[in-house]
């Protein structure tokens, strides 16, 4: 990979510069720690700046060990906002105060492999591409069974969704983790990306989905790397999965109209796609109503509803088991009971509750208990390039 960037470098004199952006607020210092570790490691042919963003956390004082060992590497720089603005704003701070050729968005609990940089730049080579995701899978997977099931989610939406949505280049949603954007094409649609509004109050979450949808609206082709591997944290615990998903739920429904917009300039398939994922759900909660009316009203086992649903399930988990090569897709079939008696009314409540803007994340650090606490482990050369030292730690303070 990196010969063939070196070749692309040396056929265009220069290799693309990149500025990574991390966003963080009240995020665990074991984490960020991670995070900044595999950024810095990155195989990158070009030049590279790193922007940590901190966005007013109320655990300064506990990350700033993890700022300090990074602070002599001349390519991270520091944001510390003074208050806490928000996941986007926060991004914006940065893109602004930055000047790379392409951006790549990374959440701060993110371990990018480290290649992933080097494979997104060459995907962007192609100058009608605003945007490019690469494939996301959960860093914390064997810790619960649900951590199990949503990393198998990862796979389906990344291997299935996105990588169909790619034959058309017309990816929905470059997700948040890990997405590089052309500055150029940012520098159109900074300015609504940045006033998005919602019922007249400002729309604070959904940005990577709002952002991809404006890079298509813009004419920009948006695009899927499956071999770029991001390994991103995610809800070990259902109470923190449901915040998440109702958070998800909410933008989808918000950017559905300007999706809705696009369609006559998309392709047939893409169409089809996006009428499937709103329609889907609907006629899912319909069969599973009529389902229970039938049970309540004559108390018969409406069996034809439930074999119907699981064998779709069936037949679903066993093509994704095949092409995975994993027979732990099978296991998958757990998602449809959740996805019909707790997600369906999640999605309907979304839907009535569209104008409430709470992120419903942390709002204080999750540290671990004194019990199970482990110390920040840094190695020595964590955040140090091979010429790395004489570097100097900006702050920006707003």
């Amino acid at each position: 990979i990196n010969s063939s960037l070196d070749n692309l470098g040396q056929a265009e004199v220069v290799v693309p510069a990149v500025d990574v952006i991390v966003p963080c607020f009240n995020e665990n210092p074991n984490t960020l720690a991670e995070c900044l570790e595999s950024i810095a490691s990155q195989d990158y042919a070009g030049k590279m700046q790193v922007y940590v963003v901190d966005d007013g956390s109320a655990n300064r004082d506990v990350v700033a060990p993890v700022h300090r060992i990074y602070a002599s590497d001349p390519r991270f720089s520091f944001i510390l906002l003074a208050n806490n603005v928000g996941k986007r704003k926060a991004q914006i701070a940065a893109i602004r105060s930055s000047s790379g050729d392409l951006v790549l968005n990374v959440d701060s609990d993110t371990i990018l492999a480290a290649d992933v940089v080097t494979k997104l730049v060459l995907k962007m080579h192609d100058p009608g591409i605003g945007a490019a995701m690469g494939q996301l899978i959960a860093s914390n997977r064997n810790q619960t069974w649900l951590t199990r099931l949503i990393d198998m989610e990862y796979w389906l939406a990344c291997n299935e969704e996105r990588a169909a949505q790619a034959r058309f280049g017309a990816v929905m949603c470059c997700c948040g983790p890990c997405a590089m954007y052309r500055r150029s094409a940012l520098a159109l649609l900074l300015d609504q990306y940045e006033a998005q509004f919602f019922r007249g109050k400002p729309s604070d979450f959904g940005e990577d989905r709002h952002l991809t949808i404006l890079m298509l609206k813009a004419g920009f082709r948006t695009e899927y790397v499956p071999d770029a591997i991001a390994a991103t944290v995610v809800p070990h615990s259902l109470r923190p999965y449901l915040r998440q998903q109702l958070r998800w739920a909410r933008s989808t429904f918000r950017d559905t109209f300007l999706a809705w917009r696009l369609l006559p300039e998309l392709d047939g398939y893409l169409t089809l796609d996006v009428i499937g994922q709103n329609l889907g759900p609907l006629l899912l909660a319909i069969s599973s109503l009529a389902a229970l009316a039938q049970l309540l009203i004559d108390g018969s086992i409406p069996w034809w509803t439930g074999l119907t649903i699981a064998a779709m399930t069936t037949v679903r988990c066993c093509v994704a088991a095949l092409r995975a090569r994993e027979l732990r897709f099978i296991g998958f079939s757990l998602h449809t009971p959740i996805n019909i008696c707790l997600l369906l009314p999640l999605r309907a409540y979304a839907l009535c509750t569209l104008s409430n803007s709470d992120w419903l994340s942390r709002k204080v650090t999750d540290m671990p208990t004194e019990e199970g606490k482990q110390p920040v482990i840094l190695h020595p050369n964590a955040g140090r390039s091979p010429a790395g030292v004489g570097g100097r730690l900006l702050l920006f303070v707003r």
